[in-house]
């Protein structure tokens, strides 16, 4: 019997643009194959014809040697296909189980037998490690590492003979992490497929045999992990030499931007005590639901809080942000991590999302804005961050994932503030993005601006923080400055409330 499970021959792809340009791939029965690339070097649509959800130009699949022509994703998954797409799909106002079997209800007569939905849905999210979780939780209350958690689950729940995974390891902590590579072992061991699409290389080289890599919509390599370097890697996707990726400067003179005292939230922050200073990176690290977002959101004004104090300046002045208009006029700024829900109108230009919250800027006597003057302000911004788009007419929809980024970055470096509070802003992107993003950070902090970043990668933040504060089950467990931190010493602290012991 042939090792091949699913083989892509010549695969053409256009929408404006050419987007695949005779893609040619393998994948072996019970293999983790790797798939890199920049964003837009196609590995996502060349998933997305693999999984039915659109037609290929050209070219041939096969599955398991016989012709394979998948009309749509119900065609896929009958056929042991299933994927699970970068963004989420989940249906917040039900619950964890009824997400799970969505469409598949146990019961009789039209009548959900919930009983057994719920003790089906504990055996799908213990093999998960998701045992925390109550199946009848609404999914709107769960944080988003946790969903991306459930979408897998829910991926497994029906016969899968190849299960395709793009970005699954962005939303997640190290612990969850460690937890998803066990359930892809398992499966690899009875003989599933695996396409794992990340732009992580490390975890690359942990969990693949496998990598090929796509540039510019060609396939130009395939290759055995153990035989390919990181740098041989990059060079592959970019077609150039590495970028440097260090990035954390040796600022020493800071002054007090913004003081929190005894901040909570209903149900999560419990008297958060922090301070952030001009002139420096923060980070804020944890597993999934310590609070980091919650915290983030808190300080923009996004969610209310049950009590605390917030006060702005090295005088301390007290201020009440009680919504996001009010952290601007602070001069408060926020990229939330879910850009397409949270960061960008999606059908709008790039123009209008980038210019949105600056647009006063522009404002000439009797109200009118100055489009001449906007016009040049947004083209310099998306010069600056080397925005890949047609021109700023462009829909912020039609730009790749790492271009969607820059621009919801770009929106808050055009109006005039002090603070900024990134949550995961390298999620989901391209490395050249990502050391952009490292770069812009750095240059901002030198600048004077306070930056705070929420990241679930430890190695985003030892490379570029000052300073790493972390959060253990809505309370404030450890803050390290530069040299004190080690991978140790945050995982402590970051279980140290579940344990109910203090921090070493």
């Amino acid at each position: 019997m042939s090792s091949s499970l699913l083989k892509v021959s010549a695969l053409h792809k256009s929408y404006a643009t050419p987007v695949l340009r005779g893609v040619d791939l393998e994948i072996k029965r019970g293999e983790v194959h790797a798939l890199l690339g920049a964003n837009g070097a196609g590995k996502t649509t060349l998933c997305n014809i693999i999984c039915g959800l659109t037609p290929a130009d050209s070219g041939q699949l096969s599955l398991r040697d016989n012709p394979y022509q998948p009309g749509s994703i119900r065609d896929a998954e009958a056929a042991g296909i299933s994927i699970v797409m970068q963004e989420l799909n989940l249906v917040d106002k039900l619950t964890v189980a009824e997400n799970l079997y969505f469409g598949a209800f146990p019961g009789h007569h039209g009548l959900i037998d919930y009983n057994r939905l719920n003790a089906d849905a504990e055996i799908v999210l213990r093999d998960m490690g998701l045992d925390e979780l109550d199946p009848g939780l609404p999914v709107e209350r769960l944080g988003v590492g946790q969903k991306q958690l459930l979408e897998i689950a829910r991926a497994l729940i029906r016969p899968c003979r190849l299960l395709i995974l793009d970005e699954p390891s962005a939303a997640l902590t190290d612990l969850e992490i460690e937890r998803l590579f066990a359930r892809i072992r398992a499966l690899k061991s009875t003989g599933t497929s695996v396409i794992y699409i990340s732009h992580r290389i490390h975890e690359i080289e942990r969990i693949a045999d496998r990598v090929s890599v796509l540039r510019d919509g060609r396939t130009v390599s395939t290759t055995a992990v153990s035989d390919v370097s990181p740098d041989d890697l990059v060079r592959l996707m970019a077609g150039e030499v590495p970028l440097a990726t260090h990035f954390r400067g040796n600022r020493t003179t800071r002054s007090l931007a913004m003081s929190v005292r005894g901040l909570s939230t209903p149900g999560l922050l419990q008297n958060i005590d922090l301070d952030i200073y001009h002139g420096e990176v923060l980070g804020l690290a944890g597993l999934v639901g310590a609070g980091r977002t919650e915290l983030l959101r808190a300080l923009f004004g996004a969610d209310p809080t049950s009590s605390g104090s917030v006060m702005l300046g090295p005088n301390r002045n007290a201020v009440s942000i009680r919504s996001p208009r009010d952290a601007v006029t602070h001069g408060i700024g926020m990229i939330p991590e879910d850009r397409k829900q949270q960061g960008l109108l999606l059908q709008q230009s790039v123009k209008l999302n980038s210019s949105l919250v600056a647009l006063r800027k522009f404002r000439r006597p009797g109200g009118r804005i100055s489009d001449a003057e906007e016009q040049r302000a947004v083209e310099m911004i998306c010069d600056n961050l080397d925005i890949d788009c047609v021109d700023t007419s462009q829909t912020a929809r039609e730009l790749s994932g790492g271009n969607q980024q820059k621009v919801s970055i770009a929106r808050w470096l055009l109006g005039t503030f002090s603070i900024l509070l990134f949550d995961e802003p390298s999620r989901g992107v391209d490395i050249q993005t990502k050391t952009m993003i490292y770069g812009l950070l750095d240059k901002l902090a030198a600048k004077g601006m306070a930056i705070v970043i929420v990241s679930s990668e430890s190695r985003e933040l030892n490379e570029i923080c000052d300073r790493i504060a972390v959060l253990s089950n809505g309370q404030l467990t450890a803050a390290f400055e530069q040299g004190e931190w080690s991978p140790e010493k945050i995982m402590t602290a970051s279980f140290s409330a579940h344990l109910d012991q203090g921090v070493a």
